[in-house]
């Protein structure tokens, strides 16, 4: 019976076969086309999810890789003014040993010489500090821009999931609802 069952429809298309097989082979056939028509609805659910899934997923992604920016950010930030502090002590302690230096000399600490040495020093002290600050800025700047950026990937990623779910269930819609389109065409 099964082995009728499953070559009725075969056999009735062709028109080979009596009635008996030939109303086998309908009922047979219309078996197959109702599970057909579900693993069709199965298999457009999980395409359409599958897709939607995909997307938040890039979406969590891209916002940890932000927060993951953000926190280097902060930390750059510390970092450079760490650094900043640490250059210009650097200078005060040279500063302070040239003055030092001119003093056992016998060199006055307000003269010509001495205030000239301590003026370049003072502007060197203040560039390395800038430099320093400056760095970090534009390495701050640098991750802000990464974390953005991430951010926006993100967000497209969520959307191009959503479109592509979309997209995959209005290709199926014919076939998961035939009489769909007849009913939306007439008047």
């Amino acid at each position: 019976m099964c082995l009728a069952a499953a070559l009725g429809p075969i056999f009735g298309a062709l028109g080979i076969g009596g009635g008996a097989a030939a109303g086998a082979g309908a009922a047979a056939g219309a078996a197959a086309t109702g599970f057909g028509a579900t693993l069709n609805t199965i298999g457009t659910v999980v395409s359409a999810g599958s897709a939607l899934a995909q997307g938040v997923a890039a979406n969590q992604a891209a916002k940890t890789q932000s927060r993951l920016l953000e926190q280097q950010r902060d930390t750059e930030a510390q970092l450079s003014a760490i650094q900043e502090q640490r250059t210009n002590a650097q200078f005060r302690t040279a500063i302070a040993q040239q003055r030092s230096e001119l003093a056992s000399r016998g060199l006055s600490l307000d003269s010509p010489t001495a205030l000239v040495l301590g003026a370049t020093a003072a502007r060197e002290m203040t560039f390395a500090g800038q430099s320093v600050r400056n760095t970090g800025l534009a390495r701050q700047a640098e991750l802000s821009g990464a974390a953005m950026a991430a951010r926006a990937r993100g967000r497209q990623a969520l959307l191009g999931g959503g479109f592509s779910a979309a997209g995959t269930v209005l290709n199926a819609a014919p076939q998961l609802w035939p009489g769909l389109y007849d009913r939306a065409v007439s008047p």
